[in-house]
């Protein structure tokens, strides 16, 4: 209501009072901010991932003390691996709460306002179904990798300095550590993943909001079923299984289209972290376009599905 009694407004004498035309812009932003006031698990689900771990982080203090006293007697120059291993799981933990609050918003974005038939309110004010989906997608693609890199910054930031204190009371010199440090660690690598898994999971997500906005009863299922279930015919009939490896592809291929990780990485948390950043081979791999072509069609879908599809 102060978005809208910003803009005045004036009515000729016996007409209807007239609805203040707002730009986009506006109307796109305060649709962004009742997301965030109705759904508070998109910034609080991954505080309390980061809490959990940080959590754990202060109860094996005495271990990992021990760890690198008995590193730094065989060797003085600790492996950075080891020493980013606390950071990488924090990472990890909150990027798939993350995930999972993801997949649970999209089913319901559309689905759940039919249930409750709130969408004949919102659909009573001046914005369209075009913007309102669109708010949908950009939560789970835009904002909460924005919050999850905010959330894991301030993270990563308490474990180094709980890592150096230990370092510090153990008695051994943390030159050596801030020397195999790089700097741009979380500052390029970690956005760039986030990207990456925003536009590499944008047709995941408009399937989603597509389900959720067609399905009457249990969305989960019904984004679930129908692709297992072709799979399964296709294995049956043919012999193939094309369907699973193009699932398994999409839900696990990003990163490793995005990075060029080095065969030590599977015995080096620090070369999976920083797994060389390759920008240009995401940008030519068919599948990020394919699965963003398959997006729009999905929104464009999910925008048809809340204009004509009536509440349960």
């Amino acid at each position: 209501m102060t978005a809208l009694s910003d803009t005045p407004l004036s009515n000729a004498p016996g007409e209807a009072p007239a609805v203040a035309a707002l730009p986009w812009t506006r109307l796109f932003y305060w649709a962004v901010r009742r997301e965030l006031w109705e759904v508070r698990s998109i910034y609080v689900a991954p505080l309390i991932a980061a809490g959990v771990v940080l959590f754990a982080g202060l109860l094996g203090t005495a271990h990992f003390a021990q760890t690198f006293r008995s590193m730094a007697a065989r060797d003085p120059r600790i492996p950075i691996g080891i020493f980013l291993a606390p950071s990488a799981i924090a990472m990890t933990a909150i990027v798939a709460t993350i995930l999972i609050v993801a997949v649970f918003y999209c089913l319901g974005a559309l689905h759940n306002e039919r249930r409750d038939r709130s969408v004949l309110f919102w659909k009573s004010l001046p914005v369209s179904d075009l913007i309102t989906v669109l708010v949908k997608a950009s939560v789970p693609l835009v904002v909460m990798p924005i919050v999850a890199l905010a959330v894991i910054l301030v993270t990563e930031l308490v474990i180094f300095a709980l890592s150096f204190s230990i370092l510090l009371s153990s008695g051994i010199d943390p030159a050596p550590v801030l020397h195999d440090l790089p700097p741009f660690t979380s500052v390029v690598a970690l956005p760039y993943g986030l990207i990456v898994l925003s536009l590499w999971y944008a047709p995941i997500a408009g399937w989603l909001l597509l389900v959720s906005g067609w399905a009457r009863r249990a969305p989960f299922l019904w984004a679930v079923l129908p692709p297992m279930a072709v799979g399964l015919v296709e294995k049956i009939a043919f012999g193939t299984g094309y369907v699973g490896q193009m699932i398994q592809y999409r839900l696990s291929g990003g990163l490793a289209e995005a990075f060029t990780i080095p065969a030590t990485a599977h015995f080096d948390p620090y070369a999976v972290h920083l797994g060389g950043i390759d920008p240009l081979k995401f940008a030519a791999c068919p599948g990020l376009w394919i699965g963003l072509v398959f997006a729009a069609a999905f929104i464009a879908a999910a925008v048809w599905m809340r204009r004509y599809r009536e509440p349960i």
